[in-house]
């Protein structure tokens, strides 16, 4: 590793301690913001484009052998689809990391730019087209969705903020329990768990009832927040890089 390698490492190391000490902390609350908006995504594909999550891809695998199964009515292409879009958003995203490593404002700016530019893509679809579950149109907004989801989560993997992967939540609740003081243990990150936990809950509740309206909404809202999150951290980042 070369000594600018391994000082461009140093310093990304302590930018993620530090959002994992203190939920206040500009990187820790755009990552909360993030985790907002899976929920309002994956409710959109679960309630809206049928059972399938273009973020949760531990439930897709589950669904699809469901699927193959023949069991409960669940698809097999739209999980199929959902996998490997994000397989391909998530290789285009290690792409991305590797690239600019070293220059993290720069990173989180343009995969951002790409993730609101994808989900806001799907949500035009959702205002010009008929969508449909089963159908091309449907399809289409999924692999959209799913394509985001993969770029971010391989970003968010390399900034490595503990407890918040923004998609998934099975470790974050593992740490509620396994560290809780009603277990033995110290109950550090507690806040910051629950905080990721509560994020992804509220924006699965406010999704859920925007699908009821439109699959424009959620997925507008999405975009919009998605935008405003990168807005507001990234000149905050640059000062502090």
């Amino acid at each position: 590793m070369s000594v600018s390698a391994a000082v461009a490492g140093a310093a990304q190391e302590s930018l993620s301690e530090r959002a994992a000490r203190s939920i206040k902390h500009p990187l820790a609350r755009t990552l909360l913001v993030l985790t907002f908006t899976t929920g309002l995504v994956d409710a959109t594909s679960y309630l809206g484009l049928g059972h399938v999550f273009v973020a949760n891809m531990t439930g897709n695998i589950v669904f699809l052998a469901f699927g193959i199964a023949g069991s409960g009515g669940l698809p097999v292409i739209a999980p199929l689809i959902s996998l490997g879009a994000f397989l391909v958003g998530a290789g285009a995203g290690g792409i991305l990391a590797r690239k600019m490593a070293d220059r993290h404002p720069r990173h989180l700016a343009w995969a951002l730019a790409i993730e609101v530019s994808l989900i806001a893509a799907a949500a035009v679809a959702a205002g010009v087209i008929h969508i449909r579950r089963d159908a091309v149109s449907g399809d289409a907004v999924i692999a959209l969705l799913a394509l985001a989801m993969g770029l971010r989560s391989a970003t968010i993997r390399r900034i490595g903020v503990a407890d918040l992967t923004t998609t998934v939540l099975t470790m974050t609740l593992t740490g509620i329990a396994a560290d809780s003081p009603l277990f033995g243990g110290t109950g550090k990150g507690s806040t910051r768990r629950t905080s990721a936990v509560l994020g992804m809950f509220a924006g699965a509740l406010v999704g859920a009832l925007l699908v009821k309206t439109s699959l424009i909404l959620p997925l507008a809202a999405a975009a919009t927040m998605a935008l405003a999150a990168a807005l507001l951290y990234i000149p905050a980042a640059r000062r502090e890089a």
